[in-house]
């Protein structure tokens, strides 16, 4: 299995719109895949079920989802977390949702204690988190997993940074999104000194950590107006910005804790997939939770050159989105 969670602590990037497309498109490319809502806002989940069936669906399948099967880890039952009957997306036989939970920021406090690395009692939590993705993994022979986690530098979310095999971070083009990766380069280097001494911590517990560096596949550019089918001038201006933040503070500090892929794996740069915005196909994506590149003209329901003009941003988007599965296939392919 390959666990690839997107990351970043500014709110706004298209985090979980970006989780689901790409998703969607590895499975199309045949590979099994598993996304896990790991965001307390659980949009990933309303994507997938619908607002109006999420109740239902709790009150239906109480112990399917991330909060309740983690519970067994914090309440100290006697039993192994168990595995969520995890949901199939939209019928797909290799498209799964491990659905999210709105009270998980619940777990953080005792969570957050037990990184002290002196609190016994509490050894098990670090790494239950890895057991529930391994055992769903295994349970439905899974090959990729895509977490989507909430814009915070949440315990949570350090937790399933240090136990994933790999990260992506979409921005937006704003000062904000600079800033932010300003941030993450100082961060996410700092977990994983953490992690280095938890591994050897908790090893002879109940659900020890992962024993691997989680390396950083590249960057995502989100949510932008196009010219002439390149980003607007305003636009292009910020995102050159925040490549040169990338490359000059963010990957030199990566490379301190061995966060990096080989360099010849970055020899196309370290930008995945330049995704401008869905304008009119956002809606009909919030409609029938289906990624923008895979409405039929029925969903659509225009016509003329309106349909015309949907049909052409449905196809450049499903080109992205394939060169974006591509991309992450061939870097995830080995780490030698």
């Amino acid at each position: 299995m390959k666990i690839i969670t997107l990351f970043n602590h500014k709110g706004g990037v298209c985090k979980t719109t970006t989780t689901y497309h790409l998703g969607w498109k590895l499975s199309e490319k045949g590979k099994r895949v598993l996304l896990i809502d790991a965001d307390s806002q659980c949009n990933l989940t309303l994507s997938v079920i619908g607002e109006d069936n999420y109740e239902q669906f709790i009150t239906d399948n109480p112990l399917n989802n991330i909060k309740s099967c983690l519970s067994y880890a914090w309440e100290s039952k006697p039993e192994l977390i168990p595995v969520a009957d995890c949901v199939k997306i939209k019928d797909k036989d290799n498209l799964f949702l491990l659905p999210g939970n709105f009270d998980i920021t619940e777990l953080e406090v005792q969570l957050g204690i037990s990184f002290q690395l002196g609190f016994s009692t509490m050894k098990n939590l670090p790494g239950s988190f890895y057991y529930l993705f391994k055992k769903t993994v295994e349970k439905l022979n899974i090959d990729y997993v895509l977490i989507d986690l909430n814009p915070s530098l949440s315990a949570i979310n350090q937790d399933i940074i240090v136990s994933s095999d790999y990260f992506i971070i979409p921005a937006s083009p704003d000062y904000f999104s600079q800033m932010a990766i300003k941030s993450i380069a100082r961060i996410l280097p700092n977990w994983e000194k953490w992690a280095k001494q938890a591994r050897i911590y908790f090893k002879d517990s109940t659900y020890p950590l992962p024993n691997h560096t989680p390396k950083f596949l590249g960057y995502t550019i989100n949510d932008f107006n196009i010219r002439n089918g390149v980003p607007a001038t305003a636009f292009q201006e910020i995102i050159s910005r925040i490549d040169s933040t990338i490359t000059n503070e963010l990957i030199p500090s990566l490379e301190t804790e061995n966060m990096l892929l080989p360099n010849e794996k970055y020899n196309s740069g370290y930008c995945l997939a330049k995704i401008s915005t869905f304008n009119t196909l956002q809606a009909k994506y919030q409609t029938y939770g289906i990624p923008v590149f895979a409405l039929s003209d029925e969903q659509l329901a225009s016509t003329g050159i309106v349909l015309e003009q949907q049909r052409e941003q449905k196809n450049n988007f499903d080109t992205i989105f394939s060169d974006f599965a591509d991309k992450v296939l061939i870097l995830t392919s080995s780490n030698e």
